[in-house]
This record gives structure tokens, C-alpha cells and sequence, in this order.
């Protein structure tokens, strides 16, 4: 394998933000790709492999562009860089970064991150319905209540509405004071932070005391007809079938509908179907209805909580098969304790 290096021209204005601090970000492309980076007079070295020097030399591009952008550089930046680098696909961040939804209060872009991202948001713009399906941190709430709010302040929408099942995550809280709202604006909470963020306090306060924003517990949509409003359900895994269906049935004229749902985390009775599952099943074949499904590579949070997805996503699908192992082997020695007796000829002298 033969060693070679190039050089990477990068402004002194961008070194600090894709170089990270004390460096941190070009070690961390050092140890995956196995090059060895030298800064020298303004611009980068690399020396390794030839394969490693094409995906150095592609991510080290690829950051310089997004800080030319005015982005600052970050962790899960570096990491998604080098993940595509891997599948040949690292020009798909640039393609990403140019999709801006909005910006919020304080004037910061929301975009997808991810080509997962990416995919959700180019469906929510072509289907009428919309699953997104993923775990914790991949921005599936996020960017649904960042596509409402745009459409909303475009005028395609009259109103928003945002819904979530009001079920305890695993602990009884018992009787909350308080009137009605205040009963039910804890189970609500994260849709509220969204809606401060990207719109800001005192707007959606003034639009929602006209009723244009709505941010209502589930039950609390049977027997309307929800006509030309984005709507949000939040949480959909914790919806028993009959909820699901009474949600989508909801549905009118000129309406767009997210519905965003972790299925590794659900709050129902342990007895308790999924209103989720069933909607995957029985809706997969109709094609205004789209299905995007992120994973741990879509995570935008703290890097570690794509790690701690990941294991959770091995260790389930180990208990998994261990459950099926351990069913198999029931039902072995199940027929083996039930064996059917067998026909034994005797003879005449042995009857009498």
C-alpha cells in the first residue's frame, strides 16, 4: 500500500471552526480514516493511503464549505461527514445544507442535517400525510412544527394544530392541580418549547388566543373536522388503534398531516396495541401517504446519544432472538413430553 500526500488549502478565517478546538475535530478524522494531518503555514497536509487521503481530503472540503456558509462546525457535522465519506456520498452534506425551512427568533437556520432529514422534509412538501418514524433525536417533532410554522406564516394553512396522547411515561403522577390546562400542559411541554423556539413566546401567544395555534391533548379531536390547518400528532406510538384512527379520520380540505412516533418507546399497557403499528400495516399501500423512517445516523443531539440508541437497537435485537431461541426450545421439549404412544403388536399368548 503506497503512502502519498497532498495539501488542503483552507482561509485562516475557517481554520479554527473545521479544526475544532485544541484541534479536536482533526484528530478525530486522523483516527477514523488512519491519515496523518499536519498544519503548516495555512493550509492542512495530509499524508496516508491513497483511499484515506480521497476521504480526508472530501470531509476536510466538505467542513470548509459548510463554515463558508456561516455554520459553526460541530461534532455530529464531522461525524455525518465521515459516515458519508464511507458510502461515497460526502457531497450529499452540501445538498442538505442548502435546504433552509425558516430560522428562529434569534435568526438561527433550521434545516435537515441528514440525508434521512432530508428525505422527511422532501415528503412532508409532496404527500398530505406523513409518518415519521425514528428514535429519540433524529428531529422528527422538530422539523414537522418548523414545516407548520412556515407554512403558516406563508398563508398556505389557516391554523395549526398540535396533538399528542396525554400518557404518562412509566409513572403515575396522580391528580394534578389546577384547572383543565394546566392538568394537561405537562404532558404538551415539549410542543410548546418548539413552538417558543422557532416562533417565539409572545407570537404564539397572540395567535393562539385567536385560536390559530391549537395545542390540545388527542382526545380532544373527536368529533371535528379539521379543515386548511397543519396538523401535528406527536408521540403516535402511545395511540391504541381505535385513537389512530379516530385522528386520520379527522382529516379535511386543504389540511397537511405529520404524524411522528418512536416505536422503541411506547407508554401503553404492556397488553396494549400499538395505534402505530397498525397504521403502518394498513395505510403502507396508499400513495399519498408517506412513511420516512429515521435511524441512530439521523440522531442530531448529543453525539452520545447515538450511541446509546445503538446499543439499546443491539440489545433488543439480541433479546429478541434470544426470546425466539428460548420458544423454540419450549415447543421441542413441549413435544417431546406430549410424544404420542406408540402401536405395539403383541401377540396372542401376551393378550391372554
Amino acid at each position: 500500500m503506497s503512502i502519498i500526500e497532498t495539501t488542503i488549502d483552507i482561509p485562516q478565517e475557517h481554520l479554527p471552526n473545521v479544526c475544532g478546538q485544541f484541534d479536536s475535530y482533526i484528530k478525530k478524522i486522523e483516527r477514523t480514516l488512519h491519515s496523518t494531518i499536519i498544519l503548516r503555514d495555512g493550509a492542512l497536509k495530509v499524508i496516508g493511503p491513497e483511499e484515506s487521503i480521497r476521504q480526508t481530503k472530501s470531509v476536510i472540503e466538505n467542513l470548509t464549505a459548510l463554515s463558508a456558509r456561516g455554520n459553526t462546525i460541530t461534532d455530529q457535522n464531522v461525524d455525518y461527514a465521515l459516515a458519508l465519506s464511507f458510502r461515497s456520498e460526502a457531497g450529499k452534506i452540501l445538498e442538505i445544507d442548502r435546504d433552509v425551512i425558516c430560522h428562529t427568533i434569534d435568526g438561527r437556520p433550521v434545516k435537515p442535517k441528514t440525508v434521512g432529514q432530508k428525505a422527511y422534509i422532501d415528503n412532508i412538501r409532496k404527500k398530505m400525510i406523513v409518518f415519521g418514524i425514528g428514535p429519540a433525536g433524529t428531529g422528527k417533532t422538530y422539523l414537522a412544527m418548523a414545516m407548520a410554522i412556515h407554512a403558516f406564516k406563508n398563508g398556505e394553512v389557516n391554523r395549526i394544530i398540535l396533538t399528542r396522547p396525554a400518557i404518562e411515561a412509566g409513572e403515575k403522577l396522580g391528580f394534578l392541580p389546577g384547572d383543565l390546562q394546566s392538568k394537561i400542559d405537562p404532558y404538551l411541554r415539549p410542543l410548546y418549547d418548539a413552538l417558543y423556539q422557532i416562533m417565539g413566546a409572545d407570537s404564539y401567544l397572540h395567535n393562539a388566543e385567536k385560536g390559530l395555534i391549537e395545542v390540545a391533548p388527542l382526545a380532544y379531536m373527536r368529533g371535528r373536522t379539521l379543515d386548511n390547518a397543519y396538523i401535528i400528532l406527536d408521540e403516535a406510538q402511545n395511540t391504541t388503534p381505535a385513537q389512530m384512527k379516530m385522528f386520520l379520520t379527522r382529516i379535511g380540505f386543504g389540511s397537511k398531516v405529520i404524524i411522528t412516533g418512536d416505536r422503541t418507546q411506547k407508554d401503553l399497557p404492556a397488553d396494549t396495541v400499538s395505534g402505530l403499528d397498525v397504521a403502518i400495516r394498513v395505510l403502507k399501500g396508499i400513495s399519498d401517504i408517506g412513511f420516512c423512517y429515521l435511524t441512530s445516523e439521523d440522531v442530531v443531539r448529543h453525539p452520545l446519544v447515538q450511541k446509546i440508541v445503538e446499543a439499546y437497537d443491539r440489545y433488543e435485537t439480541a433479546r429478541s432472538g434470544h426470546v425466539r431461541e428460548e420458544k423454540a426450545e419450549s415447543g421441542k421439549e413441549s413435544r417431546k413430553g406430549h410424544a404420542p404412544a406408540r402401536n405395539v403388536k403383541t401377540s396372542k399368548k401376551e393378550k391372554d
